[in-house]
């Protein structure tokens, strides 16, 4: 059994604690957050854009609650730390907690620029050589159908992709307000939501020679709507649209259309059972339920396997996190100066 010690008690750490009891290998050891909310373990009353809207309420009488960090770190009967704080916070968070011997689970973005990242990454390298693991939560990578279309992009099955489009597009986040409408701190729509299509992108393609990205800010000062055109020389075409800058009312959504040679792959969220549908030559329209569950429960059992057959997380990766975080940086200065932006 691996216990785990979430910091942190907003939206991602309730979906979190969601997932976890899906697990029979983890268990709720303990929470942690300065302000001392949540620590009554009542979460009825927390709630986001995606996962099952079920209240959960923790037994305290079994769990651990901690106002210091320090104090959570500290104790020996926490093996793993769930970091769902704040971006600006992760990198002391994860360098503390990595320093104290804990595996570590950190939300997206891993840190508020690359550079912090970088930090991260290299503190990861050194601890793993002490079987001690950190690993990024870039759940779409776990997400069931975004995992069926990856798989179909690297075998080539329906032959290569020529055009490959995202979208991930909500509502201001109505959860936090304070954290996530600073966008010095969040780095808005642009690094808190759109940053899992840039990975996603990224995990399908590679790195982009370029982007050529147009946006606005509209609720957090930051950059938070964004449409990005990855430059692949030779192809594929791909792009991504990402935004909070959605009328209230409107809610999520999330969608891709992958064009290959031979198929054309939709998935669209608002479909609900019809999400993901195949389009494949010779064929008639498919609709496809791809095995998995959320991407939650995806991500945290590769965690957690990871923990206890002592191998690195290999789905993904400190340095994958940091890679997204320099396209995600790349955007943003296409955004501010209008133009086409060079990674090396």
């Amino acid at each position: 059994m691996i216990n785990i010690g979430i910091v942190g008690t907003g939206f991602m750490a309730v979906a979190h604690l969601k997932a976890y009891q899906k697990l029979p290998q983890a268990r709720i050891a303990a929470i942690a957050n300065p302000s001392g909310r949540g620590l009554d373990g009542d979460f009825s009353r927390v709630a986001g854009n995606v996962g099952d809207q079920n209240p959960v309420r923790l037994d305290m009488s079994q769990v651990k609650a901690f106002r210091r960090i320090e104090d959570l770190l500290a104790d020996p009967d926490i093996h793993a730390v769930d970091i769902c704080t704040p971006t600006h916070t992760h990198l002391d968070l994860c360098l503390a907690a990595l320093a104290a011997g804990k595996h570590v689970l950190v939300e997206k973005p891993i840190a508020r620029s690359s550079v912090e990242a970088q930090r991260i990454a290299l503190a990861a390298e050194e601890a793993a050589l002490k079987g001690v693991f950190l690993m990024p939560a870039l759940c779409i990578r776990f997400w069931p159908e975004y995992a069926w279309v990856r798989q179909a992009i690297v075998s080539g099955v329906y032959g290569k992709v020529l055009d490959a489009r995202f979208r991930r597009v909500a509502q201001a986040p109505g959860w936090g307000h304070q954290h996530f409408l600073k966008g010095d701190a969040s780095g808005g729509g642009l690094f808190d939501l759109h940053i899992h299509d840039t990975d996603f992108v990224v995990h399908c393609f590679g790195q982009p020679a370029a982007v050529t990205s147009a946006g606005y800010s509209k609720v957090s000062g930051a950059v938070d709507h964004v449409v990005t055109l990855y430059r692949y020389p030779g192809g594929p075409v791909v792009s991504a649209e990402g935004s909070w800058a959605m009328t209230e009312g409107f809610g999520f959504n999330m969608a891709f259309t992958v064009n290959f040679e031979r198929a054309t792959v939709d998935f669209d969220l608002a479909r609900g059972a019809d999400a993901l549908r195949l389009f494949a030559a010779g064929q008639s329209p498919a609709t496809l339920k791809p095995d998995g569950g959320d991407g939650y429960v995806g991500e945290l059992r590769h965690f957690l396997d990871a923990i206890t057959h002592r191998r690195t997380p290999s789905l993904v990766t400190p340095e994958d996190a940091v890679t997204s975080l320099r396209v995600a940086e790349a955007e943003e200065k296409s955004v501010l100066t209008g133009e086409t932006v060079a990674l090396t």
